[in-house]
């Protein structure tokens, strides 16, 4: 795993590359799974690494890379906005995020 990507495709792939294959969501629950249908809450989940990407073309398109593992063995991203147009975060996250 890197200290920095240059872009936002590039980290993806390579972190898939590293294992990290599952998909993750956010939701009021806390954070899906999408492929395996299932949640996990905040105490079940373990930020690896996080990266912060700015978009080329326009600076308010912001995006976070959020490297996670959970307590049932999944290892997965979670690609999420932040800034101005950041989704609604679910407070039990917040912290965990790294986002307070």
């Amino acid at each position: 795993m890197e200290n920095s990507y240059i872009s936002l495709s590039i980290a993806i792939k390579a972190l898939q590359e590293e294992g990290y294959i599952e998909d993750f969501n956010l939701c009021d629950a806390g954070v899906e799974n999408k492929s395996k249908k299932n949640i996990h809450k905040a105490t079940e989940l373990e930020v690896v690494k996080f990266y912060r990407f700015e978009g080329m073309s326009n600076p308010d398109d912001n995006t976070i890379l959020y490297v996670i593992e959970t307590s049932t063995g999944e290892k997965g991203l979670l690609v999420d906005a932040y800034g101005m147009y950041a989704g609604n975060v679910p407070k039990d996250l917040i912290k965990k995020l790294k986002l307070s």
